[in-house]
């Protein structure tokens, strides 16, 4: 669904007038918002099968950080929520292993060059907030480097024909939710009664999602 149908079909639950665009009022940007707040809610809830990528690039002798733009087809940029899930040195045919801040300082205090086996996750930002990664050993020469993300899409959404790319049902339901607790009633049910049956629609998708990866990758918690 695209960001204008999702707040048309918010609108209707709340028994208002559907909108030719987003930004046709104050009300319609207001739920506008609430879309985004749930979207953006839904997508950290879980690492869906519709937000992995590839994030693919070689690597130059002497040089150890990365960018990790994004060359899959989710966004123009990749966001600072993207999670690695593994990480692979083509070249050597071998997975990376991630190393934490004390393992790589002492690294810094005795550096060696050759074929990365292991990796930093995030070491800083670049100018556009995407985020580095950092391998070691520093390589020696081009290596191809394979890494599997969950990459969000942009913060926001802003333009109508803007489309989401996980389940509907629980940012439709999570967005009533949000609009109902700000303006106090629906008519019907509480602003309680809809988060629930909000929480439902995202277990539930949740584990259709789930079915479709190893049991490793299954458990999930709400909070």
């Amino acid at each position: 669904m695209t960001y204008l149908q999702l707040v048309n079909s918010v609108l209707r639950r709340l028994r208002e007038n559907e909108v030719a665009s987003v930004t046709d009022n104050d009300y319609s940007k207001l739920i506008g918002e609430f879309v985004n707040d749930s979207n953006r809610l839904v997508e950290d809830a879980w690492d869906w099968s519709y937000l992995r990528e590839t994030i693919s690039f070689s690597t130059t002798a002497d040089q150890s950080t990365y960018n990790l733009r994004n060359t899959g087809s989710n966004s123009a940029d990749t966001s600072s929520r993207v999670k690695i899930l593994t990480a692979t040195n083509q070249t050597q045919k071998a997975f990376l292993r991630q190393v934490s801040d004390g393992w790589s300082n002492n690294f810094d205090l005795n550096p060696t060059t050759g074929s990365p086996a292991y990796y930093q996750t995030f070491s800083g930002t670049s100018a556009s907030d995407e985020p580095n990664i950092r391998l070691y050993p520093t390589p020696d020469g081009v290596y191809d480097i394979n890494i599997n993300v969950v990459q969000p899409r942009v913060d926001v959404m802003a333009q109508d024909a803007n489309p989401i790319l996980v389940p509907s049902s629980p940012v439709i339901q999570y967005a009533v939710a949000f609009a109902a607790r700000e303006r106090g009633e629906t008519g019907g049910s509480s602003s309680q009664e809809l988060f629930n049956i909000a929480d439902s629609a995202l277990a539930d998708a949740i584990a259709l999602d789930a079915a479709r990866h190893s049991s490793s990758e299954t458990i999930w918690y709400t909070v």
